[in-house]
């Protein structure tokens, strides 16, 4: 999705992590706190030694982590079924703040599948599924299947990042409290609605700094990358082997500049443009989201009369305009007694549009919402990239999100900046372009300073790191693969490019690509840059 429900507050390329509660939530067949970390699993510390080569003290860097069955992941993680046998739990000492690396620590939250060959284990594979704010302990088991295939020489790890689920998660309002801020208009049309929105994220601001201004400081993405060395050296790997997913393409990439000679084979996917401020980059995911919306109005109208949105591509986008401005008036009644709004179908169409397999959804959940008038199956999709389970409980993924974001940018825009760019976003898109223009005062008002205005990705000396973009994605357009690779430096960046639609490429099922990426992450074999599929 373009960012959460309430853009107001966050700017945000939203992780895949949402995908597999929206598969989850749907449930259709073709017819139809503890917010300071993991309490469980101490790691026991080595005995005190002399700090490490990377600066941190010998009990951190040797620590040995104690790996024991994973629970349920919790409400933070986003809730779910307790994972297989197969999966294995620990947490991980990091510091709180790496300028003090003798003080004050946190606790990680980690998952691990072990090798099912171990007599050809390459070592850790380390996925991060993106947000920010997608906790990895929760969605590493249910996309393990993808990755079968890579298991057999890696074990297959992920981690929630500091500030994420049940590492240090960032809390800021009562489940309660964010289901009352759904009211709140993300898209105000005057000033009293200025008004109110803005209060609303006011209020949001200072829950955050309530429950949790002690860690808002040091969730930002460098520390993230950090804490991967760390966790390399705990794991007992000489390099990093690395998995990162649409924000974790980014973390990835901060990875590489800080630590290049500790890259091992790393694969970046759905990539975000390293290059971009948050003004570009909510630009950039407008006109992405808007293309998906119309490849996929493009393909119903093949449909004939099963369309909602007619058999004209261009008339339909008209429709669904127009029935979000009928919500913004009337929103729809649901069996929960809850009502979509349009914020929630906005959230619900966006949802849809990650993987090309749900836009199926999007048919059934338009038809129930413009022809029925009821608002249940987009509502529940819109939940999905909320974090809000059936039971009505939020994953912290959004209060996640706009920590780790407000830290890393400098940029704070003001209501003045947002009403001078509307024309140009509602011009790259009818549809989503005012959600994302009035997402950029996500960070206004944050009561941290933004340390960066883009991210440094600048690798030289690393080893090729495959670089993958997909041509039909809407969150991280296709463009930010060429621009990490230009980033990263020369001889680092591979370019891999998949023609197909939705959010990452490997996990499409495209053969070409799931072949070219095994091939490199198992045997070593560097693609030539410029490969593409089909």
């Amino acid at each position: 999705m373009p960012s959460s429900p309430r853009t107001i507050r966050t700017r945000a390329l939203v992780s895949m992590t949402a995908m597999v509660t929206l598969l989850a939530v749907a449930g259709c067949d073709d017819d139809g706190g503890n917010e300071q970390g993991r309490a469980s699993s101490e790691p026991s510390a080595a005995a005190p030694a002399a700090p490490s080569a990377s600066g941190l003290p010998g009990s951190l860097t040797g620590q040995k982590l104690s790996w024991s069955s994973c629970p349920a992941p919790t409400a933070m993680q986003g809730t779910g079924e307790k994972p297989g046998s197969e999966w294995e739990c620990a947490t991980l000492k990091a510091p709180l703040d790496y300028a003090k690396p003798r003080g004050e620590t946190i606790d990680l939250a980690m998952i691990r599948a072990k090798a099912t060959r171990p007599d050809k284990r390459i070592g850790s594979l380390v996925f991060n599924f993106g947000g920010p704010g997608g906790s990895g302990v929760s969605s590493l088991p249910g996309f393990a299947a993808a990755y079968d295939t890579l298991r057999s020489r890696y074990d297959l790890v992920s981690f929630d990042p500091r500030g994420v689920g049940e590492s240090a998660g960032v809390k800021c309002q009562s489940d309660e409290e964010i289901d009352a801020s759904d009211a709140v208009d993300s898209t105000p049309d005057d000033d009293a609605e200025v008004k109110t929105a803005m209060a609303d994220a006011k209020a949001f601001i200072k829950g955050c700094e309530k429950r949790s201004g002690k860690v808002l400081a040091h969730v930002d993405t460098v520390s993230a990358a950090r804490d991967m060395d760390l966790m390399r050296q705990v794991l007992g790997d000489d390099k990093l082997s690395y998995f990162g997913i649409s924000y974790g393409t980014e973390l990835g990439g901060v990875y590489a500049h800080l630590y290049p000679k500790k890259v091992g084979r790393a694969v970046l996917d759905a990539v975000v443009d390293p290059t971009e401020d948050p003004e570009q980059g909510s630009y950039g995911q407008a006109k992405g989201f808007q293309l998906a919306l119309d490849n996929y109005l493009k393909d119903c109208a093949k449909k004939g009369t099963a369309c909602p949105t007619g058999t004209d591509p261009a008339a339909g986008a008209d429709r669904i305009v127009a029935f979000l401005k009928k919500l913004d008036k009337k929103p729809l009644s649901t069996e929960s007694g809850r009502k979509l709004t349009q914020d929630g179908a906005l959230g619900g169409i966006a949802a849809a549009l990650y993987d090309k397999e749900s836009w199926k959804y999007l048919t059934l959940g338009l038809q129930e919402a413009m022809q029925l008038e009821e608002g249940n199956m987009l509502l529940a999709m819109a939940d999905s990239m909320s974090g809000r389970d059936e039971n009505g409980h939020y994953s912290n993924i959004n209060a996640a999100n706009a920590a780790i974001n407000c830290v890393d940018d400098r940029q704070r825009y003001t209501v003045t900046d947002v009403k001078a760019q509307l024309p140009r976003f509602r011009k790259a898109s009818p549809v989503f372009g005012e959600y994302l223009a009035w997402g950029m005062l996500g960070c206004t008002g944050w009561p941290v300073d933004g340390t960066t205005d883009t991210p440094d990705v600048s690798a030289e000396g690393a080893a090729p790191i495959l670089v993958v973009g997909n041509t039909g994605d809407p969150a991280t357009p296709y463009e930010g693969a060429r621009k990490m690779v230009q980033e990263l430096g020369r001889g680092v960046g591979v370019e891999v490019t998949y023609k197909g639609q939705g959010h990452g490429a490997y996990n499409s099922g495209n053969a070409c690509m799931t072949k070219t990426v095994n091939a490199y992450l198992l045997d070593g074999k560097v693609p030539a840059s410029g490969t593409t599929c089909r």
